[in-house]
């Protein structure tokens, strides 16, 4: 064994030591709990397991948000926690960072940049963003992953399984089972920077590189200064997007448009999401007039490439919604994963799909929502469900399932964020026109080819 795989094992048993104790700790509160017939959920235990998550920092506190977004995958007092958590993991220092360039790029990694800042723009759970330049001074953002995650990956997604075992026995009416398998599944995936290279070059492939007259910009990407812990992509400038919230209605209404076509078309088009709606991961650029024009998308570690046939099940819920047609809406859930709903059940999941569905079946102009924040978004309709489950279910969520509500979710918070008002029927129709899974199939196999990436199974 190399001293390199020797070092990994250490590194994944010593995660392995702190994660557990910390969860194990919780996880043995909340079944004394239980054994006295006391609430396993209640203040102290969520409490008590959002420190633990909060003190861990890194990938399992998105794990942690994922989870928030699902209604009755935890309590609502646990997701309102849990929601709260900021993935901010420590920075690595400028040595650590130097040997770390060295060890992606070389010896000689310096000589590839013109400037290089050994200090980080920007940190998360993941890894942190450094400015750069090229050597004919082209601004740079390269975002270097932290050191052995894969292991820290693997011990927080162990942890994980804990917590969907305990909810199990305290409320079996929502099997999180295979929600579970696709967390874990998509966030493998963000740790292979080689494959987020290529989900840019799909994007700039979908939405047009930074020249192109459009309202939402995708950098391009730089493969000699790239690894699979390392990829350098344009630096976009901009402006935070929760700076906009009193600008003009004009002005906000634009934001909302671009993150609308930046996530909707090509869903509908092509079958892929951008699927990590995070405040974090736009920022804004100005027009000419100095107003706001349009949005940068800045991350693509986490897009989803759904089978095309999802797709249509996603389309025949809305029309089914829209025309009052339960044949329709049966054979869409069935569509989605779905299995063996009961008449009683698929009512308790109209309740979500109409709340998230609702402003596109709308045709008015008008905000995501009316008289909630959006810390409360989706929280009335969570807990019909839950009430609904309790008494009608089990019921098994989807793997498809997670990332298309966590990015309805986030993009429905950004929208109430900036009082955005708009005719959303309207544009998710326009997305909609001539819409027809053969020819969606044949545009999502050319566009992932030019990418190379594989088709989803």
């Amino acid at each position: 064994m190399s001293d390199e795989e020797r070092n990994r094992l250490s590194a994944r048993a010593a995660r392995y030591a702190q994660v557990g104790t910390r969860v194990g700790s919780v996880a043995a509160r909340m079944a004394s709990a239980r054994l006295r017939g006391r609430d396993m959920f209640d203040d102290a235990n969520a409490a008590a397991f959002t420190a633990a998550l909060g003190s861990l920092k890194g990938p399992m506190m998105k794990v942690a948000q994922f989870l928030a977004t699902i209604p009755e995958a935890l309590p609502q007092d646990w997701a309102d926690r849990l929601k709260q958590l900021q993935a901010n993991a420590p920075p690595m220092g400028a040595g650590f960072v130097n040997r770390r360039m060295m060890a992606e790029l070389g010896a000689g990694w310096r000589t590839k940049f013109s400037t290089f800042d050994l200090h980080p723009a920007h940190a998360a759970s993941l890894g942190q963003v450094h400015r750069a330049t090229s050597l004919d001074d082209q601004p740079l953002a390269c975002k270097l992953q932290y050191p052995d995650m894969t292991s820290v990956v693997e011990a927080d997604l162990k942890q994980l399984d804990i917590l969907f075992a305990l909810r199990r026995r305290l409320n079996t009416a929502l099997d999180t089972r295979e929600a579970a398998k696709e967390i874990g599944a998509r966030l493998r995936e963000e740790l292979d920077y080689e494959r987020e290279a290529k989900h840019v070059t799909l994007y700039r492939e979908i939405l047009g590189d930074r020249t192109t007259q459009t309202n939402v910009r995708v950098p391009g990407v730089w493969p000699e200064l790239s690894t699979r812990r390392l990829i350098t992509l344009d630096w976009l400038e901009g402006e935070p997007l929760l700076d906009f919230k009193s600008a003009s209605q004009d002005a906000r209404n634009a934001i909302a448009t671009a993150m609308f076509r930046a996530w909707w078309h090509p869903f509908i088009r092509l079958g892929i999401i951008h699927g990590d709606p995070h405040l974090g991961n736009y920022t804004v650029f100005r027009g000419d007039d100095g107003e706001a024009a349009g949005i940068n998308l800045l991350d693509y570690g986490c897009i989803r490439i759904f089978p095309p046939h999802f797709v249509k099940g996603v389309v025949d819920l809305y029309r089914g919604l829209r025309d009052g047609d339960e044949a329709a809406i049966a054979a869409a859930y069935e569509t989605w994963g779905f299995r063996a709903l009961s008449p009683q059940l698929r009512d308790v999941l109209n309740i979500w799909s109409r709340f998230i569905y609702g402003p596109l079946l709308d045709d008015r102009v008008r905000p995501i929502a009316e008289g909630v924040s959006p810390g409360e978004y989706g929280r009335t309709q969570a807990g019909r469900v839950h009430e609904g489950l309790k008494q009608h279910g089990p019921v098994t969520v989807p793997r498809e399932f997670v990332f298309m509500d966590r990015a309805a979710i986030g993009l429905g918070g950004a929208f109430l964020h900036l009082d955005a008002r708009l005719n959303f029927y309207a544009m998710f129709n326009e997305a909609l026109v001539d819409f027809d899974v053969d020819a969606l199939a044949q545009r999502q196999a050319a566009v992932l080819q030019k990418a190379g990436l594989a088709p989803p199974t």
